[in-house]
């Protein structure tokens, strides 16, 4: 018995949510504005898009410096989409930003009065989206950081005083021997209910079933001028005036219960104050299973026959308050429960064709008739659909302009793609491949849901072929690698600056077309366990040759992949290990490197012959022809043409005196190792430096054999300079790219067997 009196006491003392759902007084409430005026004063679309803000986040721009940027940025929504759903939703970076771009449309109001669809393929995630969606919409706005007030009115009745009940009370007791024991039964609930408000509360308390604000109970006329009191002339105040998002204060009317109760009022107490000590506040409380706040419907759900709700036991006592059964009507539609609120819709098919409809005026006037009342309806409308259901609505081309479709394709990142495979195989297939070959599977199954023609690429890059060492003629990897947020290093200069805002927006913007065919989600879980289960059982590191011969042996796929993607896809992953491999088994000395860089960009600035000191270095510089020729071909590469090498000098003089000594050195203070054109300079100089750094081991035999031997008995045979070459190679692919010890191993003698270095040297 003890264990029990624990229990129940924990569950007495625990947390318990009835405690701060108390209605209070709408003096408290208007202190609690005062307090926090930015969570208080706002309808459903300003708390969606506070959603979004407090799940997502503001995203990262991995080039926040980039004067063409467009801010395509990475959004995190695993907060919002995956952690703690059953069926966790991934959305890939141009879903995430294009959603994000529509919430904060709407909390503009702009884009209000209309339905927002999410039309998508079969196996995109649609149904999951929308649920995971509202289930965290709902915690939100249960939380204290998504909370807002409804308007709960709580009539005093010894302020109202009013007739005796009991003739009311008699003519159903008469009408009892006259009633069906199901109507006796019904009629005697409501005498009982009416008896104890009247013996047990000094109150009868009336909800506002639209869940209005209470603010809105202030007279529209009077609202401007009452808000200008309430608050200090501080930023809230101004944003309150003049921010659109805010029109809905001063221009909203309440609902017509709330009219009527305070007409009724105000004629019987004459004093507007003395109405509002009868008006309340309490939490709204969202509640999707009970369709509070929050409605979904399915196409099977059958459409209710009471289209007009009341509370008789209400009525009756409202009317025995006011002696008046017409003065105060409290009916009101099932679209009061989700005011404020959100009205979704699963599929439109079947008895959703006749929802949305019936949304038809509902969202064009926000109106919706009940019987001769007219009731205000402000919600936010969402649906999912099926590509082929559009014909369901083609008919009404009157609605067309009040539907925003927002399309969800087929997972187009390919880092969103190898993110699903984790959740569902698992976090640890990643210790089975050798890096990059995961992503490249992605790669490939992607390439079936892109258009082969991208008009959009081929206007920036008309000659795809000269990137054929690293891309598709289709330019689909490159594209997917846009897609992903990241400007591949292969792309040269010129290209890169060719990639302006307007390129970039085109390229993102055909997305949208994009992902609605190929393989779906569904079946890429599918074939990605056919190939994970047949490879990682070999023991060996899943690598590029089992993919390839994997994808060259489903023939059921080869329709959907195009023609030369896999033979393209390892020429970029040759490359791609290449410079891994490089960039691993390189080191310089970077003080030596950074005073060539600085003499060069002091001395462009003089004619040769002079003789100069430095400002940088303090080095007494001979400038000459032979000087200048020579660092730019350190630069450049030593078969590079002489006009190219002018034109280095050039702009480099030309960055250094328009920008760098005269803006960032002379005003800004930066130093000189960390302004724009030393950054451009290294990284020009250390990449030509690497492309030969393989150059003294491609002959050495000893380098092969020493690879194949590591961490052996025999590699301490080898030379002290050939075991800290490879040791020093083998720690930075493991450091810097993820590689195990075996991994590094494989992929080092791969790239000294195929030859690498000498297949990607310019001609």
């Amino acid at each position: 018995m003890d264990n029990i009196s624990n229990a129940m006491r924990h569950i007495d003392t625990g947390s318990d949510e009835t405690s701060h759902r108390e209605p209070i007084s709408f003096e408290a409430f208007l202190r609690l504005v005062q307090k926090n005026p930015v969570a208080i004063v706002r309808n459903v679309f300003q708390v969606f898009n506070d959603l979004f803000k407090e799940y997502v986040g503001e995203g990262v721009d991995e080039y926040p410096n980039d004067p063409e940027s467009i801010q395509y940025v990475s959004y995190d929504c695993s907060e919002l989409f995956i952690k703690g759903a059953d069926h966790p939703f991934f959305a890939d970076r141009l879903f995430a930003n294009r959603l994000v771009n529509h919430v904060e449309a709407l909390r503009t109001g702009a884009q209000q009065n209309k339905i927002y669809i999410f039309d998508g393929p079969h196996g995109c995630g649609k149904s999951t989206f929308l649920n995971n969606l509202l289930k965290r919409f709902e915690e939100y706005a249960n939380m204290e950081a998504g909370m807002r007030y409804e308007t709960v009115w709580r009539l005093d009745r010894g302020q109202l005083p009013q007739e005796d009940g009991g003739s009311d009370t008699a003519s159903i007791l008469e009408s009892l021997l006259r009633s069906s024991r199901s109507e006796k039964r019904q009629q005697f609930d409501i005498v009982r209910a009416m008896a104890l408000q009247k013996s047990n509360s000094p109150y009868v308390e009336v909800p506002c079933p639209c869940h209005d604000n209470p603010l809105l109970m202030i007279p529209k006329a009077q609202r401007r001028r009452f808000l200008d009191e309430l608050f200090d002339n501080n930023a809230f105040k101004y944003t309150l005036f003049t921010d659109k998002a805010y029109e809905w204060i001063f221009h909203d009317l309440p609902c017509t219960i709330c009219t009527s109760l305070y007409d009724a009022l105000i004629t019987r107490l004459k004093s507007p104050a003395k109405v509002f000590e009868m008006v309340h506040a309490v939490p709204y409380h969202f509640n999707r299973r009970l369709g509070r706040g929050i409605s979904v419907f399915s196409p099977g759900d059958r459409p209710i026959k009471q289209v007009i709700q009341t509370n008789e036991i209400l009525q009756r006592m409202i009317n025995q308050l006011f002696s008046d059964s017409n003065q105060v009507r409290y009916i009101h539609s099932p679209f009061a429960k989700t005011n404020n609120g959100i009205y979704a819709l699963m599929d439109i098919k079947s008895h959703n064709i006749e929802r949305l409809i019936e949304l038809h005026n509902v969202i064009s006037e926000g109106l919706h008739k009940v019987e001769d009342i007219e009731e205000s309806v402000n919600s936010l409308f969402l649906a999912v659909m099926n590509p082929e259901d559009k014909k369901n609505i083609k008919e009404f081309q009157s609605f067309s302009d009040r539907i925003v479709y927002i399309t969800i394709p087929y997972v187009l990142d390919l880092n969103t793609e190898v993110e699903i495979y984790r959740d569902v195989f698992g976090a640890h297939i990643d210790d089975s491949f050798l890096p990059r070959v995961l992503h490249n599977f992605a790669r490939v199954i992607i390439s079936s849901r892109l258009s082969l023609r991208s008009e959009a690429m081929l206007e920036w890059i008309p000659e795809p072929e000269k990137y054929s060492r690293y891309c598709d003629k289709n330019l689909q990897l490159l594209k997917m690698e846009i897609y992903t947020g990241h400007i591949p290093e292969w792309l040269s200069e010129e290209d890169r600056k060719a990639l302006t805002a307007m390129r970039r927006r085109r390229i993102i913007g055909e997305s949208t077309n994009e992902g609605r065919q190929g393989i779906s989600g569904r079946d890429s879980i599918k074939i990605f366990n056919t190939f994970y289960t047949t490879y990682a059982k070999s023991g060996e590191l899943i690598d590029m040759a089992m993919l390839c011969n994997f994808f060259h042996g489903q023939k059921e796929l080869k329709a959907s992949i195009p023609e030369g993607l896999l033979d393209s896809l390892l020429t970029l992953y040759d490359f791609t290990i290449l410079q891994e491999v490089k960039e691993s088994l390189y080191y310089y000395n970077e003080e030596q490197i950074h005073r060539e860089i600085l003499n060069y960009m002091f001395a462009v600035n003089f004619e040769p012959g002079s003789t100069e000191t430095c400002r940088f270095t303090n080095d007494r510089l001979h400038i000459t022809e032979e000087m200048l020729d020579g660092f730019e071909r350190r630069m450049l590469g030593e078969k590079i043409e002489k006009i190219k090498l002018l034109n280095l000098r050039k702009d480099t003089q030309k960055e250094y005196t328009s920008r760098t000594l005269t803006q960032e050195i002379m005003v800004a203070g930066m130093p000189p190792v960390e302004t724009r054109l030393f950054r451009s300079l290294k990284d020009r100089y250390e990449y030509n430096l690497k492309e030969k750094v393989l150059d003294p081991f491609l002959e050495n035999e000893n380098f092969r054999r020493a690879i194949k031997d590591y961490a052996g008995e025999d590699f301490k045979t080898y030379d002290k300079k050939i075991r800290e070459d490879v040791s020093f190679l083998i720690a930075n692919l493991m450091k810097r790219y993820r590689y195990t010890e075996q991994g590094a191993q494989a992929i080092c003698i791969y790239a000294i067997d195929n030859d690498l270095a000498r297949r990607f040297t310019k001609p």
